[in-house]
């Protein structure tokens, strides 16, 4: 049983919010959530080192105990954090929730280049998500190449609701399809991240260990990138109001668990 969850200050920064988050807290530092980004594979591209700069801030590291061995401290874009009964059951199933997160990294490229194709006319959007979908697949490949070394053949997983129910939510007209587009892989960024951070603290193995701290800011650049595509077309009042929204419902989502070890189930 996990008795304590506690997340590394290494480098991290965690805000606790009120069971209801209020909109004014989740505006200007929604995405700084990282103290400093370590060097960008985006370096020398403006749009793309705005998205570094998203997920970093200055502020004071503060992580809550939570009781029972909850977790307390949360990263902003997310209005409930993960729970103890998650953390345990992907830490009993390492292998399984390695292959899901293989399978989590080829999706998230697959993202992006659906937002490239759905959108041909924006090439402001095309220079972002580009670079975007290259990472995740070398993501991908670097997982791929771990499941490997431990003789775990890459094969298809039944896939938990959770990606599926938030895709339901996106509304079907624009410009209100783009906006929600953008919220909802940004949210599924945020929780891996806040995920990726509680394996990278409590696995027993040091090879997952060093995978998960490695990938926690490219995570959080991820959700600093598709949260600038909002900022940058849309009034922050719109994107912050909408943003609550879906957050209840990916929250929601996730206060059952998945009878299988996954990364968002």
């Amino acid at each position: 049983m996990v008795k304590e969850l506690r997340l590394p200050l290494r480098r991290l920064i965690f805000s606790p919010l009120s069971a209801s988050p209020s909109l004014d807290r989740l505006g200007p530092g929604l995405c700084r959530d990282l103290a400093e980004p370590e060097a960008s594979p985006y370096s020398g591209a403006d749009e793309r080192a705005a998205a570094d700069e998203a997920a970093a801030g200055g502020e004071t590291a503060a992580v809550d105990e939570a009781a029972a061995g909850g977790v307390a401290a949360r990263v902003r874009w997310l209005a409930a954090p993960s729970g103890a009964a998650w953390l345990a059951q992907a830490l009993a199933d390492p292998d399984l929730v390695l292959l899901d997160h293989a399978h989590c990294e080829r999706k998230a490229a697959g993202v992006a280049l659906q937002l490239m194709f759905r959108y041909p006319g924006d090439g402001a959007l095309a220079a972002v998500l580009s670079p975007l979908a290259r990472e995740e697949l070398e993501h991908f490949e670097r997982v791929q190449a771990l499941l490997a070394q431990r003789g775990i053949p890459l094969r298809p997983l039944a896939a938990p609701p959770y990606g599926a129910a938030l895709t339901a939510l996106v509304r079907r007209s624009e410009p209100d399809r783009m906006l929600d587009s953008f919220l909802v892989a940004g949210l599924i960024e945020a929780r891996s991240h806040e995920r990726m951070a509680l394996l990278a603290a409590h696995s027993p193995d040091s090879g997952l260990r060093e995978l998960y701290s490695d990938l926690l800011t490219s995570e959080a650049r991820h959700f600093g990138i598709y949260w600038l595509l909002c900022e940058r077309r849309w009034p922050r009042d719109r994107v912050v109001a909408r943003l609550a929204e879906l957050a209840a419902a990916e929250a929601e989502l996730l206060s059952g668990l998945h009878p299988e070890a996954r990364m968002h189930s």
